[in-house]
């Protein structure tokens, strides 16, 4: 469970620990995040020092008077580097402090020691659950063997335009930075959750992983395209596609799989039913498709091509806008229009962007 007051706090963390995997819960207001945790009882919580209402000492030591809560282990993250603050931290109960800005593996690590500290208490104390968690364990063990086995597919599709970069990166961060915008928004509250923004995370790398059965003349050719050549270039969303069904025999039901598929197949498609491959128009098109559209068209305008040059940002976004209705669909534009500046960082330093933020 994650309490911070700064929804981009929140937001960051968020995408820094479902990367590995983790489930995560978060809340800006202490209040809630005790009201939820009495029925919902967390295996960690991270917990800001400075907050409104209830700070961040007064909800640890709360948390600590509750039967039901008190042996769930609470690392602080803060900006507060003072020994009176760590001491006080450590006074209302809590295992660990963390002072930002931080390294991400020292956040992982110090992650990873605590959940094994409190899995070794569950172990001994609650037999039942401790099954359940080694369910948890095993599914995501499959999750991660589908992503070892699939994402290499993805990373050699890219380095054979050597040009792209971290487009890979970007496009995950982007696609996530969307999702979650979206999902604040009246449209798609009920559409996208957590377990939507996590997967579409990970599945946009997927987009272009059918550009493997591309040959070389066409994917690497220095100017445009000729008719017949761009029908074989269109193939490669319904080649990546094929791939990865192959893989949904293995792993039925896998939504992470069930994504990818969607994005590789349709992120061509248009808003008004002139894309491809199959024509699809308007809401037909799958929502994550849709998103992962607009993103990579903002990465493939602003990235220098053989057959192309780099556009500025105010440019691409303007390109994107007259496409509203037409190309994209009307709120996918709006969220990239609203998030405008937040793209051009993610752009500019995808590898530094979450630390950056942070930083602020």
């Amino acid at each position: 469970m994650l309490v911070d007051d700064s929804r981009v706090n929140l937001h960051l963390l968020e995408l820094m620990l479902s990367k590995q995997r983790y489930a995560v819960r978060s809340f800006q207001q202490g209040a809630a995040a005790l009201d939820w945790a009495a029925g919902n009882p967390s295996d960690l919580i991270l917990l800001d020092v400075i907050m409104p209402v209830m700070d961040g000492f007064e909800l640890c030591a709360r948390i600590k008077a509750d039967e039901r809560l008190k042996d769930i282990p609470v690392i602080f993250i803060s900006a507060m580097n003072d020994l009176k603050t760590k001491v006080k931290a450590f006074g209302a109960g809590a295992v660990d402090y963390i002072t930002k800005p931080f390294e991400m593996e020292e956040l992982h690590t110090r992650v990873r020691t605590h959940l094994q500290t409190r899995t070794m208490q569950v172990r001994l104390t609650r037999p039942n659950q401790e099954l359940e968690r080694l369910v948890e364990q095993k599914v995501r063990e499959i999750s991660d063997s589908q992503l070892a086995t699939i994402l290499p597919l993805a990373e050699l599709a890219e380095s054979r335009d050597d040009e792209t970069g971290n487009h890979l990166e970007r496009v995950q961060i982007l696609c996530a930075v969307l999702a979650e915008h979206l999902s604040g928004t009246q449209a798609y509250r009920h559409l996208i959750d957590r377990t939507f923004i996590t997967d579409i995370y990970h599945a946009s790398p997927l987009h272009d992983i059918g550009k493997v059965g591309i040959p070389d003349r066409i994917l690497l050719k220095p100017g445009r395209l000729d008719p017949d050549e761009f029908e074989i270039m269109k193939t490669h969303s319904v080649i990546g596609a094929d791939t990865l069904e192959a893989v949904r025999l293995k792993y039925r039901g896998n939504a992470f799989i069930d994504m990818g598929i969607s994005i590789a197949r349709w992120h061509h498609e248009r808003w008004d039913g002139r894309g491809y491959p199959d024509g699809l128009a308007g809401e037909k098109i799958p929502l994550s498709a849709r998103i992962m559209a607009a993103a990579d068209v903002y990465d493939a305008l602003r990235t220098e091509r053989c057959y192309q040059k780099a556009l500025p940002h105010e440019r691409a976004l303007e390109i994107i806008r007259e496409g509203r209705g037409t190309q994209f669909a009307p709120n996918i534009v709006d969220a990239v229009l609203a998030l405008g500046e937040r793209l051009r960082e993610i752009f500019d330093n995808p590898s530094r962007y979450l630390r950056i933020l942070f930083c602020r």
